[in-house]
């Protein structure tokens, strides 16, 4: 089974965390087709399709309190799997965050898929967070 964990490390910052199936979870969604600029930070861009969710869809499902100031993000940390995931290569899981702000931003966007596919592992797989004003890699 796939998973994604929406909780809070502190107490009080969400009503309903949950562990969500992600096959599950992208039914739980309609998905749409989005056409965003990425820039990267090695200083290329280009126009990418992204198939997704709004971000702030799966935000309001967990009904964060108004305490809650950010949403965090966390890779998986498999570096059996995934052999960069060294300490030469730095800090794992990697760790990122929105504010509450950025998160239910309507522009936001979970993806699924790319270029009307479903994502592949190196975009990202099963998920990526999309958030078109800020850089990505």
């Amino acid at each position: 089974m796939r998973t994604i964990r929406v909780h809070a490390k502190i107490a009080g910052l969400v009503a309903k965390p949950r562990i969500y199936d992600i096959d599950e979870l992208v039914r739980s969604f309609t998905l749409e087709e989005r056409h965003y600029r990425f820039r990267c930070v090695e200083a290329w861009a280009m126009a990418v399709p992204w198939t997704g969710f709004p971000l702030a869809a799966l935000v309001k499902k967990v009904e964060p309190f108004s305490t809650a100031k950010f949403v965090r993000f966390t890779t998986f940390l498999k570096p059996n799997q995934a052999t960069n995931q060294s300490p030469s290569y730095g800090p794992w899981p990697y760790t990122e965050a929105l504010t509450m702000a950025e998160a239910m931003n309507d522009l936001t966007l979970i993806a699924t898929g790319i270029y009307a596919r479903p994502l592949p592992k190196q975009h990202g797989a099963p998920l990526r967070l999309v958030v078109p004003w800020k850089y990505g890699f």
